[in-house]
């Protein structure tokens, strides 16, 4: 079969939820038996994601071949089994970069080089490119950042409209819109809509079906409004409503609009009917959750809530394993009290805490508080990359006696370096794509808590890290009742670490968050979120 793309657009407004929306069409489409695989189109000139401030752009999210992306490529892996990998995020930089150095190799034999035909050409290399990452992938969905009428984002729609006039009979177009609720007046307006599809197709691109993002369910007079004034079949015209309990409700929601079956009208496309009734699961125990189980998040970042969207996800998903209901605490790490007598009245009232990844010393001193807190007072503590490196200074300081214990990237003059510098990272100057990327693995020790929570003594996960923990002190700190539980394979580089005589304190140099999803909670997070409702039900008995 000839592989079938379909193109999500946007128009409006930013932030209406063209990534969810696209991992939740995948999703419909695989379980009608279809091979998927997902691309996001993102304009900005960054060559990837890995130079972006969190604040700006949110978390960065890891590919197993090492692709610093979009993070919407973990809502693609959270909803869908569509491959993912650097050939699924494709951005203006490095569009242009690859068309720049083709020109200094003169390999255009002095044409002049300009958007059209040679960045809308390479862009639909990349299209293609993205549909052989595997073999009988059926259909590909292209979601394209941004609004339409960016003027950044023009290159992309006109390969967009380039590629579906060269393969008509293989291409949709579905563009996302707000239509507003003005409580003031009552009144839905379809206007903003209207120009959206007018813009879009001044481009040339005609939509097939548009999804109307809004507050309250449509009435129909609206409805055929916007199929008349934009040119869609009635059918063609879906609403998307705000969801009430849980984001895993948009597939149901869309399914329930019947999007699924005309896409695959339209691409001629075979229709089963499907079963969701594991995700129906998932929603009604958002509805009826057993309990509740709250657990802090300690970071650099807490006041941006993208930054840390796939840790998030990953313990909503360890609790809904459980079948409980997460409640999440945010403190910013910088802003914690310097009196270590004084941090109980800050974090008191939660059952756990996590602190995720990040770079620089900013909050540095009060997420080691932190770690000291949890190590003391035997409460559950989960470290994502730095913070696992924060679990070990603070375990080399306070029980192992080494007082200035510091990481390099903190005090590059430290006496005590328990955490340093990669040795291959010695005189990298560039800082785009030169960590430790993507899936490496990971052997573990027997009767371990990692080993207990996976089920396996070999595992594989994804990294992002330029520090490691510093193997000159392992014997003195393993001495002292931290157990390095898990290693590189066929390497001796530390990568789990756990405290001996407490419940539950772990920490790992990756980032196991990218690897979960809400049908299948990764086995750290599964086992952190019990270790809190155990804790919890302590304190209360």
């Amino acid at each position: 079969m000839q592989t079938k793309y379909i193109f999500i657009t946007g128009g409006v407004c930013s932030s209406l939820g063209k990534g969810l929306t696209s991992a939740a069409i995948g999703l419909l489409l695989e379980k009608k038996g279809l091979k998927i695989a997902m691309l996001k189109f993102d304009p900005y000139l960054n060559v990837d994601a890995g130079t972006m401030s969190p604040f700006q752009h949110g978390e960065v999210y890891v590919t197993d071949d090492g692709g610093e992306t979009d993070l919407d490529l973990g809502h693609y892996y959270r909803y869908t089994n569509s491959v993912l990998s650097q050939a699924s995020n494709v951005t203006s930089g490095q569009i242009y970069n690859t068309v720049i150095r083709r020109e200094r190799r003169g390999e255009y034999l002095g044409n002049t080089v300009q958007v059209v035909p040679h960045i809308t050409d390479e862009i639909k290399v990349r299209l293609h490119q993205c549909a052989k990452q595997q073999e009988g992938i059926d259909v590909v969905l292209v979601e394209v950042g941004g609004t339409v009428g960016d003027i950044e984002s023009l290159p992309f729609m006109e390969a967009i409209r380039q590629f579906t006039y060269e393969y008509r009979a293989n291409c949709i177009n579905i563009h996302l819109t707000y239509v507003p609720y003005l409580r003031a007046a009552g009144e839905v307006k379809t206007k903003p809509s209207q120009h959206s599809v007018q813009i879009l197709r001044e481009i040339g691109i005609f939509p097939d079906i548009i999804v109307c993002r809004c507050e309250l369910s449509l009435p129909e007079e609206v409805k055929n409004k916007i199929s008349l004034f934009c040119n869609v079949p009635r059918k063609g015209v879906i609403e998307e409503v705000d969801v009430s309990h849980s984001i895993y409700e948009v597939p149901l929601k869309l399914h329930a609009e019947g999007i699924d079956a005309r896409i695959c009208e339209l691409l001629g496309l075979s229709s089963p009917p499907i079963d969701l009734s594991d995700w129906e699961a998932i929603v009604e125990t958002v509805k009826q959750p057993r309990g509740k189980v709250t657990v802090g998040i300690v970071g650099k970042y807490v006041q941006h809530q993208d930054a840390y969207k796939s840790v998030v996800e990953a313990l909503v998903h360890g609790a809904l394993a459980a079948g409980y209901k997460l409640q999440i605490k945010y403190f910013e790490a910088d802003k914690l009290p310097s009196d270590f007598n004084q941090l109980a009245n800050v974090l008191d009232g939660c059952d756990g805490y996590l602190i995720p990844g990040g770079f620089g010393e900013r909050g540095w001193e009060g997420k080691v508080q932190t770690a000291r807190y949890c190590r003391e007072n035997k409460i559950p503590y989960f470290g994502i990359c730095l913070g696992m490196q924060v679990m070990v200074v603070e375990f080399a300081r306070h029980v192992v006696g080494l007082k200035e214990a510091n990481s390099t990237e903190m005090n590059p003059d430290s006496i005590d370096p328990v955490i340093a510098l990669l040795s291959e990272q010695h005189g990298v100057q560039d800082l785009g794509g030169t960590m430790r990327l993507g899936a490496y693995s990971c052997n573990l020790l027997k009767d371990s808590v990692a080993a207990r929570a996976y089920q396996t003594l070999q595992i594989n996960e994804r990294h992002r890290h330029r520090y490691e923990f510093n193997n000159h002190y392992q014997e003195i700190i393993q001495a002292n009742g931290l157990t390095i539980s898990g290693k590189l394979k066929n390497s001796n580089l530390c990568e789990i670490v756990e405290i001996n005589d407490h419940p539950w304190m772990l920490g790992v140099q990756f980032h196991p968050e990218f690897k979960s999803k809400p049908t299948q909670a990764h086995p750290l997070f599964r086992d952190f979120v019990q270790a809190m409702i155990t804790y919890r039900a302590a304190q209360c008995s």
